[in-house]
Parts: C-alpha cells; sequence; structure tokens
C-alpha cells in the first residue's frame, strides 16, 4: 500500500455557531432565523478535515482556549484520526468563535472572534516546521507575524524545503501593519502556492476582480509580483470555477455544476483537497480541478467540516473520480 501523503496545516480553530435564516441581515436589521448549530470550525481545522478525509495523513497545529469548545475541537480532529498533538492550549483565553448565518441559497455572513489563535506565535511555527511532510498549509486567521514567520522559514529552505501553500484568507486590511500585498511581495518567489478568491485578490492587487475571466487575469497578475511572485497563483471564482497561473501559463478550470445548499467551508475544502493532491504528485491543473470537484462536493451539505467530502462524495456530487488513492 503506497504511503499516504503527508500535510501539515498551521491555522485556526473555532467552534461555529451557525443559522439558517430566510434572507441574510442588513445594517441594523434582525432576521429571525432557526435552531443554532454548534460545529467544529476554522479555517486551519477545516483543511485539515477536508485533508484527511480525501486520503492524507494530516497533522495540525495551532492554539485553542482551555475551556469546553476547546476540547470538543480537539476530540473532533482526533476523531478525524488527525494528529493534534501540537495544538497548543492557551490558559486564560477563550476558543475561537464563528458566528454564522446562512440564507436559503447558501450564502452567508460570518463574524469571527478570533480568541486563542490570537496567540498563535513563534512556538508554533517551529511545532510546524519540525514535522515530516510533504506539504504545508498556512491561512490567514492567525496573527500576522506567525505567517511573515512562517513565509520567512520557507524563504531560508528555499526549493528544498517542503511546498507551502499559502491560503490568504481572510486577506488582512489597512491600517495592519502589513497588508495582504505587503505578504504576498515579501514572500515573493520563494512561496509555493497562493490561493485567494476574488475578495482577497482584490486586496492584493488595489482592483476588483470578478468572475472566472478576471480570476484568470488575476492570477497572472499575482505571479509578477513581489521578487517575482509566488511560483503558482489561484484565484477561486466560487460556483465559476477557479483559475491557476504558473511557469506553464494560466489555466481555467470550469466549476462543477451542483445545487448548493450551503457554502460555508467550500473555500477551505478547495484548499485541503488541493494539498492533498499536490503532495500525492498530481499535476497543478489536474490538482486545481480536483480540488474544484471537492469544493463543489462541499456545498451540497449543510456545515463546514460536518459537509467536509469524501472520495465517494467528490464522485457522486461532481462525477470525477478523486485522483488520489
Amino acid at each position: 500500500m503506497a504511503e499516504r501523503p503527508q500535510v501539515t496545516v498551521l491555522g485556526s480553530l473555532n467552534m461555529d455557531i451557525s443559522v439558517t435564516v430566510p434572507r441574510l441581515p442588513g445594517p441594523g436589521a434582525t432576521v429571525v432565523g432557526g435552531a443554532a448549530r454548534f460545529t467544529p470550525g476554522g479555517k486551519g481545522a477545516n483543511q485539515a478535515v477536508a485533508a484527511a478525509r480525501l486520503g492524507a495523513e494530516v497533522r495540525m497545529v495551532g492554539c485553542v482556549g482551555d475551556d469546553e469548545f476547546g476540547r470538543r475541537l480537539l476530540a473532533a480532529l482526533r476523531a478525524e484520526g488527525i494528529n493534534a498533538d501540537a495544538v497548543r492550549v492557551a490558559a486564560n483565553t477563550p476558543t475561537g468563535l464563528a458566528m454564522i448565518a446562512v440564507d436559503e441559497g447558501g450564502e452567508n455572513l460570518i463574524t469571527v472572534a478570533p480568541g486563542a489563535n490570537h496567540q498563535v506565535a513563534a512556538p508554533d511555527v517551529a511545532a510546524a516546521a519540525a514535522t515530516e511532510r510533504d506539504i504545508l498549509v498556512v491561512s490567514a486567521e492567525i496573527p500576522i507575524p506567525a505567517i511573515t514567520l512562517v513565509l520567512a522559514d520557507a524563504h531560508k529552505a528555499g526549493a528544498h524545503g517542503a511546498p507551502c501553500v499559502l491560503n490568504l484568507a481572510p486577506a488582512p486590511e489597512t491600517p495592519a501593519k502589513e497588508t495582504a500585498a505587503d505578504l504576498v511581495a515579501a514572500a515573493g518567489a520563494n512561496l509555493d502556492w497562493l490561493v485567494v478568491n476574488e475578495s482577497e485578490a482584490a486586496a492584493i492587487l488595489g482592483h476588483a476582480v470578478s468572475g472566472l475571466a478576471a480570476a484568470a487575469k488575476a492570477a497572472a497578475e499575482l505571479t509578477a509580483r513581489g521578487r517575482p511572485g509566488p511560483r503558482h497563483a489561484v484565484v477561486t471564482a466560487g460556483a465559476a470555477g477557479a483559475a491557476l497561473a504558473g511557469s506553464d501559463g494560466t489555466h481555467v478550470i470550469d466549476g462543477f455544476p451542483v445545487h448548493a445548499v450551503d457554502t460555508v467551508g467550500a473555500g477551505d475544502t478547495f484548499v485541503g483537497a488541493l494539498a492533498v493532491a499536490l503532495a500525492a504528485g498530481v499535476s497543478a491543473p489536474d490538482a486545481v480541478r480536483a480540488a474544484a470537484a471537492a469544493g463543489a462536493a462541499a456545498v451540497t451539505r449543510q456545515g463546514a467540516q460536518t459537509a467536509m467530502p469524501r472520495p465517494a462524495d467528490v464522485l457522486a456530487a461532481t462525477g470525477m473520480a478523486w485522483p488520489v488513492a
């Protein structure tokens, strides 16, 4: 039996509190929804679960609070077969929370209280670096200094280190000391993969990005930023698909038509799936296509981690066979 791809995730862990509403509320509005659902979440933990369900051996690094939510999040990771030994329990700090409203069309509105995720720092970056892995995944619900330190380590490792996928989500905004554009410029060509959606690409580039054609142009522009930019850039465009730019040009991957129930966690599924496919040696365009199929499968069910697909689910929802044994 072939060895499973080894994926390390450095990122956030949250308890998601989700409510389905008839429509998303506007400023000052109150909307009455259904019963609240408490489910494990956080971009980092979501990506870890997606990777584990799609065939990887996964190690999670991050922080939770010393409270009931933190204990539930750790138990959920271990139930998925994820190594959570490097998740640090931060004393006197609450576990991160995400408050999510989902409308009848599957669109969502999310507010995050970071809690212990803001405690991620140099010791956690060192823990992520101290593991054998085929690929490292980093998302942006942790402090910018920690992300900067990870990228600096990637710079030192150069071509000899494991590839790093940076999912710059959510994109840091001014008046942060370092903006999204600063992070990408600082990483330069030492960043193997940058994955963003349309709004995050717009935050980096300073202009609007909307639709698949614009995503393709944005991906190509992202690879030219910095000294130069990342080796590969992916800009996702929701149900329309995703665009990839790299050394062999730009590729447009059409979306998979499915009935969307809940889009929460679709982007995290995409990133986790991409990491597994790349770690297994799947070519860049085929890995992005596989990730798009996994993301599409995720939106056909409610929740974040609860909806994340296994290979059979990807096949059933999209007709695409998952490329990793």
